[in-house]
């Protein structure tokens, strides 16, 4: 029926905004150039996290081009396109839209056009990829039945957005999806090929702030001090044997300190430090062992500066964190089959967990459990590969290569929702 009713709502004047096809290399045939412009107009007007209200508003504009009804404001910018196609799964599909606040060097002739911003994590790209696979799901509505939830989403970089979406309600007002799917670019594998791999792929985030408080003296008598430095000092070495000596080592974690401060000039003994740590773990028996850990060192060391309670140090651990990634094993393994009709089983190859974060966990760890999957995308030539010339995710000099990207990207993205919808 669809197969008739299509050509004639053309004939009608109604429009999906790019015509049926046959399968996925027909499309891109026809639809290449159309998203490679996409691309380069999204990499030129970049905006950093809860300011991406042009960059949403375009995305919604192509979502509703093919027949998604789109509401945006989800969260802040977030948008949520939803296309219902008969009866089916449910199938969520996410795309970060933040830019991050830096200069862009790659001297593109499609640079950043803000000195400010640029797109040096690829969701440019996981945009375009989105419009892509969206645009080809429409064209090819014949061969698959559910609905699609694609998912605009704002301040991933700040690990916001995906919490502030779900808070506003998305499941409850969109549906609770069968699956949840996304992909991440991937500065050091080549362009058409994916990585991915089951279980935890990427980690727990926590941002941990540490208060020291000592007893502030002239630098000249410190035997008149409890000197703060020192304690963090101590608290700073103290804690690197946690991975090594608390936590079990087939299990994995990261503690660093990555800033220390205190202290105003030369000759002052201050009378507070404070340290920031990044904390990354997979299982949250592993991330509760750190805290315990943390509040026992750190007053244990105060204890032995002779310091009373109420000066103990403060660890400010905050509630919200992002989340560690785990592809669920099932789908997983529905996808790399997919993928290796898509686009060769050769171009499906394992890509190792790392400690990492990113907030799409957010979207399986609500009590709905929804299973999800996140995979990396291949962006870069072999002959950057060859030659060593791989700058990393958040550098000045990283950019995907579009129309290969594109290709692997949106042909794993089709071919995985139609299988799953059948």
């Amino acid at each position: 029926m669809q197969q008739i009713l299509l050509p004639i709502l053309l004939m009608l004047g109604f429009s999906t905004g790019c015509p049926p096809v046959e399968d996925i290399d027909q499309y891109l045939d026809n639809d290449m150039d159309y998203l490679v412009e996409f691309y380069k107009e999204r990499h030129m007007h970049p905006e950093i996290s809860l300011q991406e209200e042009n960059t949403s508003m375009a995305l919604a504009e192509e979502l509703r081009k093919v027949g998604f009804t789109v509401t945006e404001g989800v969260g802040g910018y977030g948008i949520v396109g939803i296309l219902k196609n008969g009866e089916g799964p449910q199938i969520l599909y996410r795309s970060d839209m933040d830019a991050l606040p830096m200069l862009e060097k790659t001297g593109l002739d499609y640079k950043s056009k803000d000195e400010s911003a640029m797109h040096s994590c690829g969701h440019d790209m996981h945009m375009t990829t989105l419009v892509g696979t969206a645009r080809a799901m429409a064209a090819m509505k014949d061969q698959w039945s559910g609905t699609l939830m694609m998912i605009g989403q704002p301040a991933e970089e700040i690990g916001a957005g995906a919490r502030a979406m779900l808070k506003d309600g998305l499941y409850d007002r969109f549906g609770v999806p069968d699956y949840g799917i996304g992909l991440h670019c991937n500065p050091s594998i080549k362009a058409g090929q994916i990585g991915i791999s089951e279980g935890y792929t990427m980690a727990n985030t926590e941002s941990i702030d540490i208060k020291i408080k000592g007893v502030g003296a002239h630098g000249a008598s410190p035997h008149m001090s409890v000197d703060p430095v020192v304690l963090a000092s101590l608290i700073v070495m103290e804690i690197q044997t946690i991975v090594s000596r608390n936590i079990k080592p087939i299990d994995d974690a990261v503690i660093t300190v990555g800033s220390i401060h205190g202290g105003t000039k030369h000759n002052i003994i201050s009378d507070e430090v404070k340290l920031q740590l990044t904390v990354r773990t997979y299982k949250e028996e592993v991330r509760q062992m750190i805290h315990q850990r943390l509040k026992e060192i750190t007053r244990g060391i105060a204890i032995s500066a002779g310091l009373s309670e109420d000066m103990y140090p403060e660890i400010i651990i905050p509630e919200e964190f992002t989340p560690s990634n785990y592809n669920d094993p099932d789908l997983t393994a529905n996808i790399k089959a997919a993928a290796s009709k898509a686009i060769g089983r050769d171009n499906v190859i394992y890509a190792e967990p790392q400690m990492v974060g990113e907030d799409f966990a957010c979207y399986s760890s609500t009590d709905d459990k929804v299973p999800t999957v996140l995979y990396w995308l291949g962006t870069v030539t072999q002959e950057k590969i060859d030659g060593g010339d791989l700058p990393g995710l958040h550098s000045p000099y990283y950019h995907p290569t579009p129309e290969e990207t594109l290709k692997a990207g949106i042909k794993v993205n089709t071919q995985s929702m139609i299988d799953l919808m059948n």
